[in-house]
């Protein structure tokens, strides 16, 4: 059980993870992949200055999503994109302007969400996202999703660019991975929690590698659709998919005593 009782009747603050929202995720992360270049390249901000303006505006949007107390798609959705942005922007600075290697990035960034993980469970005795009912929970849940997304994006570059396997087979790879971790999931039964967060991480270099392959030129592995064009289509899908999901009220989950993991 929790250290904190559930008050009777609340609303979790963020989504079920239903195939819809494995969907959204994989283009939040394309579009944080190449939205950061596009910014920080294509329009020149440079990646300091495209780090602390995407920064800024991820501030505003998650004292937006912390204003609301149920699960509300825009506000929701919102911020993860704009994490998804930041995750790839710290990433990046630490590999380009600081010249941390890759390897020791995804150590480094693997070990923080590891201390995050348990003082997590040290306070809430939870890791659950089905029980996101408080704003202590909360903090810990946002701190944990940056994280999945700078190690998710460090462990991608390792394997697609530095260990030289490209951005196609990268994406397959990865696919594999989170296939088998369904397959553990749904018919072996391994724990729900360690299934969801090992998937939440392996989709971002999964969503990046594809986002990658579409966006580079040809003679780096991609194929050449650009930046504007990735991540404009991707954006549009996000929003239809957001629209859908306010219309529909899909995600929400309305928390019980009964609910606590």
């Amino acid at each position: 059980m929790s250290s904190m009782p559930l008050a009777a009747g609340a609303y979790n603050r963020v989504p079920q993870p239903t195939p819809s929202f494995w969907v959204i995720k994989l283009l939040a992360v394309t579009v944080g992949e190449t939205a950061a270049d596009f910014l920080a390249l294509n329009l020149g901000l440079g990646l300091q200055l495209t780090s602390l303006l995407m920064t800024g505006i991820l501030a505003v949007a998650i004292v937006l999503q912390f204003m609301q107390r149920r699960y509300v798609p825009f506000y929701y959705w919102f911020a993860v994109v704009l994490v998804s942005v930041v995750g790839t922007l710290l990433t990046d600075n630490l590999v380009d302007n600081l010249g941390v290697p890759l390897q020791t990035t995804a150590i480094v960034t693997a070990i923080l969400l590891a201390i995050t993980f348990a003082l997590w469970y040290a306070a809430e005795k939870t890791l659950s996202i089905h029980t996101i009912i408080t704003t202590r929970r909360e903090v810990f849940y946002w701190i944990a999703i940056l994280l999945t997304f700078a190690l998710g994006t460090a462990v991608g570059d390792l394997v697609a660019e530095k260990f030289d396997v490209g951005y196609l087979n990268t994406g397959l790879l990865f696919a594999l991975i989170i296939g088998v971790i369904a397959l553990g999931y749904f018919v072996l039964r391994i724990d729900a929690v360690l299934s969801f967060w090992l998937a939440y991480i392996l989709t971002r270099p999964l969503g990046a590698s594809f986002g990658d392959l579409l966006s580079q030129p040809m003679e780096y592995g991609g194929l050449g659709l650009g930046t504007v064009v990735t991540s404009f289509i991707f954006l549009a899908a996000i929003v239809v998919i957001v629209v859908y999901m306010s219309f529909t009220r899909r995600g929400g989950e309305l928390v019980s005593r009964q609910s606590e993991a």
